[in-house]
């Protein structure tokens, strides 16, 4: 028999007013850049101060002066240094502009002032995947949580493909729903037979 795939339009899903992600802290990038800054800044500023009460400037900012007047603009080192620093700076710009935490699905609120509540994605999955392997017939399931789609992957090893189906997909249905996310994700299920062993 040839593998059945369905795929189930829960009531709600893709409608709705736009649910807001959790935005990741982002504690070390921020530390990064910021122990990074406040160390040049020092050192600069220190080197700067002792030049302003008559010693003698640091050699490698002298070096770093002297390349930077003498080397051209089509220089390899430079073209690097400069890509590297625009990479850097579109890297901190993207996690700036982003929300981030991929791995938290927001829940739904009860009320206007319910608590803002997330489930774990690997939870869903696990939940979601225990909830398959009841249903009489499935041998193994497999079941990958996104944002929008909530994908099933199953093996029957006996019973009709088409009942196991059916009772896989109110299953899953009735799951999902009790999952209480805000926006409930299509789900796909693709179902077919189990080889035989031997």
């Amino acid at each position: 028999m040839e593998p059945y795939a369905v795929t189930s339009g829960l009531p709600g899903a893709g409608e709705g007013p736009r649910v807001r992600r959790f935005w990741a802290g982002r504690r070390i990038p921020a530390a990064l850049t910021a122990a990074v800054g406040v160390a040049l800044t020092g050192l600069f500023l220190y080197d700067i101060a002792s030049v302003r009460a008559d010693r003698q400037a640091m050699q490698w900012r002298k070096t770093l002066a002297d390349e930077l007047a003498t080397r051209h603009l089509d220089n390899v080192w430079i073209i690097v240094g400069a890509a590297v620093c625009a990479a850097l700076g579109l890297w901190l710009l993207v996690l700036a502009a982003t929300p981030g935490e991929r791995g938290l699905l927001p829940m739904a609120r009860n009320g206007a002032g319910g608590v803002r509540a997330g489930l774990d994605r690997r939870a869903a999955e696990l939940v979601l995947r225990d909830r398959a392997m009841e249903v009489s017939g499935v041998r193994w399931a497999r079941v990958d949580v996104g944002r929008r789609r909530i994908k099933a992957r199953a093996a029957s090893h006996f019973r009709e493909l088409e009942e196991v189906r059916d009772d896989l997909t109110a299953a899953l249905d009735e799951a999902v729903r009790q999952l209480g996310l805000a926006r409930s994700p299509h789900l796909h299920i693709h179902l077919h037979r189990a080889e035989k062993k031997g």
